[in-house]
């Protein structure tokens, strides 16, 4: 842990909940974690470095001699879909990634990996599964992903190790998604949405953060990854698995039309999240050898619920 303790981890938009779980994690492994971030988050045993996301400035310096960066900085897409959104969305994702990569470019020692997040909605919506081979799909969300993976590629100098992460639905008890889903869980209103075969790929914020911090300490991963459990479900076994953690015996099924005016009005969101899905494969990290602590859906729910 002595080489640990002096190498730096920058955490480029590390102020949201995925963010603060793995600066605690890495803190607790010995590194010097350094959050950019617009807001200054919650104290912690973690430094702050203010960035704006857009433009090069003093921050650049933390950058500089860094083991690692990882970023994660991005708008939610879990959002009403207007087009300001949309913009907001796409913008603070490119525009994030590439001045990242001019600081990357303009330090005397580059970092020795740099690990990018992306979406797993990046192979678009089907009910076949998908893996890393797997097409891109059409629309929002696809769009967002290539366009994201598009500026690191362009942006990463060929010198620094490349892992890019693509990441599904993360379970975790700070997170806005299940706080959402329990929520009408908890009203009865958890049954199946519109078809129900639409596919959930799903991960535990506990595999999440292992997955990044082997992507920053295993020098043979390289390229892109599906960050996901290897057991996605359909949207009616995701919620029938839900029910049955919170023990609510009552889920009243919702058409498309009847969750396109709730995401909306009531919950601020994009019914898309819940009418569209995909079976993600994370075959890479299968194939390396990866162990999920949470492979499967009940020991994730059980293990968050025992937590709340």
């Amino acid at each position: 842990m002595d080489q640990q303790s002096k190498q730096r981890i920058v955490l480029a938009g590390g102020s949201g909940f995925i963010g603060l779980k793995l600066a605690e994690h890495l803190s607790e492994l010995g590194f010097d974690v350094v959050i950019l971030s617009r807001n200054k988050p919650k104290d912690g045993p973690w430094s702050f470095c203010q960035w704006d996301g857009r433009t090069l400035g003093d921050w650049a310096r933390v950058v500089d001699g860094a083991h690692a960066v990882v970023n994660l900085a991005g708008r939610s897409v879990d959002c009403v879909k207007t087009p300001l959104h949309i913009d907001q969305v796409l913008r603070s994702r490119v525009e994030s990634t590439r001045v990242l990569g001019d600081a990357v470019h303009s330090a005397e020692t580059k970092p020795a990996v740099w690990v990018q997040m992306s979406i797993a909605s990046i192979h678009g919506d089907s009910e076949l599964e998908c893996d890393e081979t797997s097409a891109y799909g059409y629309g929002f969300a696809p769009t967002i992903g290539v366009e994201w993976e598009k500026a690191f590629a362009e942006k990463c100098p060929n010198d620094v190790r490349q892992v890019v992460l693509r990441i599904s639905f993360v379970l975790g008890n700070t997170g806005v998604a299940l706080k959402k889903l329990r929520f009408i869980t908890k009203l009865g209103l958890g049954g199946t949405i519109s078809t129900g075969r639409q596919g959930m790929s799903w991960i535990h914020e506990d595999d999440m953060i292992r997955i990044i911090e082997r992507a920053i300490t295993n020098e043979s991963m390289n390229g892109a990854y599906i960050a996901s459990s290897p057991n996605p479900l359909s949207n009616r076994d995701f919620m029938r698995q839900l029910r049955k953690t919170y023990r609510m015996p009552i889920g009243l099924p919702a058409a498309g039309w009847m969750i396109r005016f709730a995401a909306r009005f009531i919950l601020r969101t994009d019914a898309e999240l819940a009418l569209y899905g995909r079976y993600c494969i994370p075959q890479r990290l299968i194939d390396e050898g990866y162990e999920f602590a949470f492979g499967e859906l009940d020991d994730a729910l059980s293990d968050l619920r025992r937590k709340q």
